[in-house]
């Protein structure tokens, strides 16, 4: 301890004894920087002006990922803003297509009439961008359009992981899905 406070009264012994300042001028020395103090507020505002553009930048690349972001939404909320009501009315079509099976070989009004209707049930659900999936027998499963509800012994080797009955057809919105094909997987 006694080392540290020794260099420091050395040091006011040493400034006691030092140069004198003259009359007039200050006890602090004076560094001249004539050259750097000149160009010093003109490097200050270049910096300024360099840090405000870089920030103005940034602000506009987020306000412009912003806009695209928003817009991409709100385009998405526009296209599956009838994703709920379409859902709901998926199983009418079915109850379409059962009634057509049983409809199949009448040649009566009734049936010219039902046909009619399921025509244009079809089209009014196509006009809003909902497809039937093409699901057939024979080909393979696939694990994002399809639900496999069972498995069952394939009557044909070439059949093993493929879809050997569909159960209830699956259903796209701007192709993406809305309703999973309920499938029949051989194994």
């Amino acid at each position: 301890m006694e080392n540290t406070i020794q260099p420091e009264q050395e040091l006011e012994k040493h400034d006691d004894l030092g140069t004198e300042t003259p009359e007039g001028q200050s006890e602090e020395p004076v560094i001249a920087k004539p050259k750097e103090e000149s160009t010093d507020p003109l490097k200050k505002l270049q910096d300024e002006l360099a840090e405000a553009k870089d920030k103005y930048l940034r602000l506009y690349a987020e306000f412009d990922n912003f806009r695209r972001r928003s817009s991409k939404e709100k385009l998405e909320m526009i296209q599956s803003a009838n994703e709920q009501l379409l859902k709901a009315l998926l199983p009418v079509i079915d109850d379409f297509e059962r009634a057509e099976k049983s409809y199949k070989g009448r040649d009566d009004k009734e049936a010219e009439g039902f046909l009619l209707i399921q025509n244009k049930f079809k089209k009014t659900l196509e006009q809003y961008s909902v497809k039937a999936m093409d699901t057939n027998s024979g080909s393979d499963f696939n694990p994002d359009l399809h639900e496999a509800i069972t498995q069952v012994p394939a009557p044909d080797e070439k059949l093993k992981g493929k879809i050997i009955d569909v159960v209830e057809k699956g259903y796209l919105l701007n192709d993406k899905v809305i309703r999973f094909a309920k499938v029949v997987v051989g194994s």
